[in-house]
Parts: C-alpha cells; structure tokens; sequence
C-alpha cells in the first residue's frame, strides 16, 4: 500500500483517496462545509485547505486532491492557518448575525468552524447581500441569506434521491441555490437536505422555532413507519418527541431518512388514546381499567374459542403478538393472524418471506426484477440503494406493475400477474445471464386471491435464472409493515382451521374479535364485539366497543424485526399518555381475568419466553447470511390469473395511525395530490 506523511507520521492509505482522507486517518480533523463522503467532490468551500509537498507553494483543497506515494501533508501550519482563517472571513462577509433566532444554533458546523478556525474579528465593513426566501415544500424552510453555497442540498438531491429539482442560478455575488420553476421538492427525502446544510440555510419547516438543540434529551431507537427498520434518535422535552433524526447504519439506512419516518412524529401528541372506553348504546363512554378489562373478559369466557380472533396491525412490537398469540392459543383459538392486507405469505421456510439479499447487498445485484412493488413510496431508502446501484452502470432493471417514476431507468415488462406468470424469453434473458439477479416481490402481487399462485410462480422463477445459489439468495419479499416479520417469525398466523384477516371480517364468523392496533381493515362491517388495543383513535378506535389504550412506539421497549430478518431493539422515549399502559401488560392483566394467567410478569420474562420459543429472535441486530432454500416450493400452484399489481400504499403519507394524525403528513399528502390534479385538469 503507498504511504504518506501527514504532519511527520506515516500513514498508510488505499489507492484512490484523497488528501482528506489520508490526513482523517492519520487522526487530523480537517474542517469542511461543501464535502460530505457520500457525495460527490465540489470542491468550492475551500475551507480544507491544507499545504502538500512536492507541490506549489501554496493552499490546497484536500477534499479534491488525489493522495499519493511519498507524499507530505501538512494540516497545521502558519500558512494553513492563515489561508483557513481567510476563507472564513469571506464566508461570514454576507453571513447575517442570526444565531439568536436560528434553529441551526448550537448544532452549526459555520459557528463550531469559526470559533475553531476563524478570525476574532473582519476586515469587511460593507452591506450584507440579502436573498429571497424560496418556497421548497412544507418539510424545508428556507433563509437563503445565510447560504454559503456548498451545493451539498443539491448533490443530495440530484444523486441521492434522484429528483433534480434544486440547483444554483447566476453567478458571483448574485449566485443562489433555489429550485427550479418555484418548484416544491418532489422527493421522500427530501427532509436530508436539512440535516445536510451546515448553516442553517435550509432547517426543518415542521419544528421551526420549537426548541433549542439544548433543551432536548436524545434516545436511540427504531423506526416502525416502514419495513426497513431505519436507525432513529428521537429527541423529547419533558413528555413530548420533538424530533426524530436518522442514525448511522450502513447496512440498513445509512445516515439518511425518509419524510415520513422524520416528520410524522407530531402525530405522537394528537388524537391519543388516553383512557379506556366502553360503548353503550352505540355511544363510548369513558370508563376505568377494571370495568373495561372485566367487560372484555367477559366476553372472552362467554364466547366459544371458534369464535373469538385477533388480528395484529402493522406497527406492533414482537412482545405485545406474543402475549396475544399465547392468551388466543390458551383459550383454544386458532382465530389470528397479522397479515391485515391478506398477503399470501408466511407459513414456509423463513427465506420465503424475507428481503434475503440484505438491504445493503441489494446493490451488489446485477439484475433486478421488481414485481408488484413501488420502492419510491413503500421503502424510499431501498430505492436510493436500487438507485446507487444502477448510477455505477452495471445492474439491469425489469418491473412488473405500476409503470411510476423510480428515478432511475427501467425496462417496463408488463402491469400485472398475467405476465409474471409466463415471462417472455426476452424479459427472462437479462436475469439468465446475469451473475447474481435479484426478484424483489411486493405486497401489491401477493395481496388477492392469485397470491399465492403469483408467489409460487416467483419461486420457479428464481429457481430458473438462479438467483437463489450457495453465495447469493436473490429473493426477496419487500414488506410494508413493521410488524410482519416478526409475525410470520412467530407464527401469529391462523392455525388449524383458524380463520384469516379477511374470514374473521365476515359478518357472523365472529363474536368476539381483538384488534391489536389493526387500524388498516374494514372491522365496522363485522357484527361481532369488537375490543381495540391502540395508541391512536383511528379507524380500529372509530368501530369498537370497548378501547384499551395502549403505547405509542416511542412510548415503549419492543423487538422489531425489519424485511431482511434483521432482530433489532427499540428502546422506550417517554412514557405513554395519560391512562395508558403498554401493550403487553394490558393483554396479562386480561389473561387474569378470562382465567390464563399468562407465564411471565415482567417484559423481560416475555421476552425470554418469547426467545425460547422462537430462538432467532434472540440475536438482536445480527442478519444471517444468505442462505440457499427450496424456493420452487413457495406459494402454491395455480393459475395467476390477470390482475394488475398495485402497490398497497396509495398513499405514502397516510399509512399508520401516527401518520394519519399528524398535520405535516396531511400537509405533505395534500401537496402530493395537487399537481396530479392539476396535471388532469
């Protein structure tokens, strides 16, 4: 490996870097706005300036600077320190003094940079330029005076998230980054290029003026808005979640975040559950624990076990299925099941349900086939790696489904299961012939009656072009619900002669159904008694006649498992609101009652209980590795049929319950809606 001095220490370095880098690893910090490593290099700040030998006398940009052999890098000279103090003078010239007002302050790279690298005064006495504030969406607030131009805001956008829709206008003094045509930015990432600004140029329009970065306590957790399992930090101030923020984690999220997982957390304050409620002459009222608890044990005991279910929703934690699933089974039901949209899934081998290349592996495909799935809104950061992947030049994308923009290019093969179920020669040649093709299925071609016929027909699919093998497994089943890994993990699916989703809706097939925050079915059309578990009065809330209120996601310890199988630890926030409790404890104190005492007190014993029965749940943050299975035995054998695949999620805004009472997410969803209808007009 080539070798250099950075500041007298050798330090060896890996063809390709850049001085930058080198001296990062020598242990220097260099400062810097407009580089960011996942990124491409601008090069215009000029704030990494550092001195190199051989080379001019002079300053020179690190970030753009091939390292190389035998070379000399300086970090801390008179002339470095000279030249750094100098452009920081020129970058606060226009800069105004808005620290006390900016929500940027105390969280600022231009404030840390120029206390650490700055001038104790300036040179320059002349007016301030002023630039006009621009309308970028209601996630991104805009106060352009104090943008430096570091461009990053736009190289996130164009590579990233692939949207082009913010660039820089004009030159010298009048030069300013602004989006095109006053164009809101069309992009489910578009919250990053927030985080991205160090200057507060750009800043998050939903907490404007609400905190200071000071007042906050942070906690690490896990986002449940989607499948992924994106790394979170949520950030509160007395009982509230003010934000959420995305931690670093390569292999599933990187440092980015989608819209939704960001900014639906207001959603956590309105329309909560606080207190139990009984309905009595089709009207709730609020009641206590004790009567709420009796009066749904009484209906538990008095029904017989065919005919009491539950029905698991999309953001539950793996403890509170498990206590349910237990209490069902105790009482001799075989009535469950977590798949709120019928998918045709679970029930097989473990691969057969799971993103089996990993979320990061995803870009080490050279052939993708999506079928009945829309990245973009289902799993925006899987669709940034699809995306990174197919910018290097070497990955072949099919689709099969809705014919949406990606951003990036695709072959379009057809819309629904007839193709899928007898691919032309054509459309199978590039997964053939590839090294390691990947079949990424969706809910919108598992969802119906063909399901399981159209998973089945994947199977041999991949079983043709080989995308399952010893070193590669290219099947994947891309999920929308946080919670349904962890379901099918368990087996909180119906049992013998039990009844699914879509059985137990039926009116008469019931007469007691439990509904474990299972706000995505339609259980006002069930005539049975219907008792809702949830944080959220939303629709599950709207039909039941008795509510348990239950916690919020931030408001408690769970085990989630996210697509790729992936074990993950989401720790508790702030604890939930007013008189309610957390989900598990509601359903053992029910046990109680109905005469099944559960065999655990505390979360702890359910989760041993939990790991005992189910042993992968007891390797937390570890993904296997890719593992070959018989994929030609998947779903059963039928005919296809001729449906069209759609995606689940018409609306990526609109998805849960936090989503759906939080007014940024209605805010964002109506801008979504307006320049279709606009374009129809």
């Amino acid at each position: 490996m080539p070798i250099a001095k950075v500041n007298g220490v050798e330090v060896e370095f890996e063809p390709g870097m850049t001085v930058l880098q080198v001296a990062e690893r020598a242990g220097q910090e260099i400062p810097r706005f407009c580089y960011h490593e996942r990124l491409s290099i601008a090069g215009n700040c000029r704030m990494c300036l550092v001195e190199v030998k051989p080379g001019p006398p002079k300053p020179q940009a690190s970030c753009a600077l091939p390292a190389a052999d035998g070379q000399e890098i300086f970090t801390d000279t008179p002339m470095v320190k000279k030249a750094r103090e100098g452009v920081m003078e020129f970058l606060l010239i226009n800069h105004p003094l808005d620290c006390p007002i900016c929500d940027q302050g105390g969280e600022c790279d231009l404030q840390d940079q120029a206390m650490g690298y700055g001038r104790d005064g300036s040179r320059y006495a002349e007016n301030k330029r002023a630039v006009e504030e621009k309308n970028m969406g209601p996630t991104v607030k805009t106060f352009m005076t104090r943008c430096i131009q570091c461009t990053r805001c736009v190289r996130f956008i164009t590579e990233v998230a692939g949207v082009p829709d913010i660039g820089m206008i004009s030159r010298g003094e009048s030069a300013e980054i602004t989006t095109y045509l006053e164009k809101n930015i069309d992009s489910e990432l578009s919250g990053n290029v927030n985080d991205l600004c160090p200057v507060g140029a750009l800043t998050h329009r939903p907490w404007q003026y609400h905190y200071r970065p000071w007042e906050l306590k942070k906690t690490e957790t896990i986002d449940v808005m989607d499948a992924l399992g994106s790394n979170i930090r949520a950030d509160y101030r007395g009982t509230e979640v003010m934000r959420v923020l995305p931690r670093v984690n390569e292999g599933i999220n990187e440092e980015w975040l989608s819209d939704r997982s960001r900014y639906a957390v207001d959603g956590l304050q309105a329309r909560r559950l606080d207190r139990p409620w009984i309905r009595e002459n089709g009207k709730l009222r609020a009641a206590s624990w004790d009567e709420a608890l009796n009066a749904v044990a009484a209906k538990l005991k008095s029904a017989p076990a065919n005919r009491i279910g539950a029905i698991a929703g999309d953001l539950q934690d793996a403890e509170s299925m498990k206590a349910v699933l237990d209490l069902f089974r105790a009482l001799g039901s075989n009535n469950t099941d977590c798949r709120q949209d019928g998918a045709a899934i679970g029930g097989g081998p473990r691969e057969g349900y799971l993103f089996n290349t990993s979320i990061q592996g995803i870009e080490n495909a050279d052939a993708i086939l999506i079928v009945g799935a829309n990245p973009r809104t289902e799993a925006p950061l899987l669709n940034a790696r699809i995306r990174k992947a197919w910018l290097k030049g070497d990955v072949e994308i099919g689709v099969i489904g809705q014919n949406a923009d990606l951003t990036y290019g695709y072959t379009y093969l057809g819309e629904g299961s007839k193709v899928a179920g007898k691919l032309p020669k054509a459309a199978t040649d590039f997964l053939i012939k590839a090294e390691r093709p990947a079949i990424i299925v969706g809910m919108g071609a598992l969802i119906g009656e063909n399901g399981a016929a159209v998973l089945n027909a994947m199977g041999a699919l991949a079983k043709k072009v080989g995308a399952v093998k010893d070193g590669w497994n290219g099947f994947n089943v891309l999920h929308t619900a946080a919670s349904r890994v962890a379901g099918l993990d368990m087996g909180f699916l119906p049992g013998e002669g039990g009844l699914a989703v879509a059985d137990m809706l039926k009116p008469g097939a019931l007469d007691v159904l439990f509904l474990l925050g299972a706000d995505e079915v339609a259980a006002n059309g069930s005539d049975a008694f219907r008792v809702y578990l949830g944080s959220h009065g939303d629709r599950g809330a709207h039909s039941a006649d008795v509510i348990l209120p239950g916690a919020a996601f931030t408001e408690k310890s769970g085990l989630y498992v996210n697509t790729e199988g992936r074990v993950q630890l989401a720790d508790r926030v702030v604890f939930p609101k007013g008189e309610a409790k957390e989900d598990w404890a509601i359903i053992r104190a029910l046990s109680e009652r109905v005469g099944h005492t559960l065999p655990y007190d505390t979360l702890d014993q359910l989760r041993t209980k939990l790991m005992a029965d189910v042993p992968s749940f007891g390797r937390i943050d570890y993904l296997a590795p890719s593992a070959s299975f018989a994929v030609a035995s998947l779903g059963v054998k039928g005919d296809v049929g001729d449906v069209a695949f759609v995606s689940p999620i018409a609306d990526p805004y609109l998805t849960n319950p936090i989503a759906r009472a939080s007014e940024t997410m209605a805010e964002l969803s109506r801008e979504r809606v307006a320049p279709v209808a606009l374009a129809a007009e």
